[in-house]
C-alpha cells in the first residue's frame, strides 16, 4: 500500500496487485493500478481508473449520493453480446479526490475476478485480515439437542480477524450419519468454497472445505459447526459466539 486517504467512515487506499474482471469470457478492466475502497467496515471494494476499463460505460442518467463519496454516476457496462444494467459507478466530485477518476465496478455483475493470476470469490481480500489455523489438543464437543455429534482432542482452531474462532473437526470424530448434505454452497475469499449439512431440522448447520485455497489447506476435508446455532463445548465450556 502506497498512500491513503479517509472520509468519515471511508478509508482509500492505493493498491499494487494487478486486477482484472470478466463477464462471458470478455475482459472488461484490466489494473496494475486499483484502489481499495472501505465503503464499510468489514472488508474492502475495487476502484479501476477509469482508463483501465476497457468495456465502453453508457452513462443511464441516474444518479446516487453517498454521504461520505459524494454523488456518483451511474453507468451500464456492454460487452460484445449484452448490456450489463448498473454496473458500474464514478464519483466525479467526490470530496475523496482519489475517487474521481476511478471507476467502481460492481462485484456481482461480473463473472470472474483475478488478483494477480488467482481467482477471488465474494469480495476483494482485506490486506488487513489475516487467517491464522492452529493444530490443538483442546476437547470441542457439539451437540445438536442435547445430543453429541462430534468430540475431538485434535481440532484445527482457525482464527480469522475480526471473528470468533471456528473449530474444524477431523471426520472420524463425527457422527456422519447423522449429516445430510444440502446443496448450499459459499465462497471465501480466504478459504475457498465450502459445502454443507444440515442435522435434523438445523439447517446448513456444519461445512467443510474439501479443497480450500492454498494458504487455508490445514482445514482440508475437516468439519465445522455453527457455535452461534448449536452448542460447541471447548473444554467443557461454551464457545465464544460474539
Amino acid at each position: 500500500m502506497a498512500t491513503h486517504t479517509t472520509a468519515g467512515r471511508v478509508r482509500v487506499e492505493h493498491a499494487a496487485k494487478r486486477l482484472r474482471t470478466y463477464s462471458g469470457g470478455e475482459l472488461i478492466a484490466d489494473t496494475t493500478r486499483p484502489l481499495l475502497v472501505w465503503e464499510s467496515p468489514h472488508y474492502p471494494t475495487y476502484y479501476f481508473p477509469v482508463g483501465d476499463v476497457r468495456a465502453e460505460l453508457i452513462p443511464t442518467g441516474e444518479a446516487e449520493h453517498s454521504p461520505s463519496r459524494g454523488d456518483a454516476d451511474i453507468y451500464d457496462i456492454r460487452t460484445r453480446d449484452d448490456i450489463i444494467p448498473k454496473a458500474a459507478r464514478r464519483y466525479p466530485s467526490s470530496p475523496l479526490e482519489d475517487l474521481r477518476d476511478h471507476v467502481r465496478i460492481d462485484w456481482g455483475s461480473m463473472d470472474e475476478w483475478l488478483e494477480e493470476d488467482e481467482p477471488v470469490y465474494t469480495h476483494a481480500r482485506d490486506p488487513y485480515t489475516r487467517v491464522d489455523i492452529l493444530q490443538s489438543s483442546r476437547h470441542v464437543e457439539v451437540r445438536i439437542d442435547g445430543v453429541t455429534v462430534a468430540d475431538s482432542h485434535q481440532p484445527r482452531i482457525l482464527f480469522e480477524t475480526g471473528l470468533v474462532p471456528r473449530y474444524y473437526l477431523p471426520m472420524s470424530d463425527v457422527r456422519l450419519e447423522v449429516l445430510t448434505p444440502t446443496a448450499t454452497a459459499t465462497r471465501c475469499p480466504y478459504k475457498g468454497t465450502a459445502s454443507y449439512w444440515s442435522v435434523g431440522e438445523h439447517a446448513d448447520v456444519a461445512w467443510c472445505y474439501r479443497t480450500p485455497l492454498e494458504e487455508s489447506q490445514k482445514i482440508a476435508g475437516l468439519v465445522c459447526f455453527y457455535s452461534e446455532r448449536v452448542e460447541v463445548l471447548v473444554d467443557g465450556e461454551p464457545a465464544t459466539t460474539k
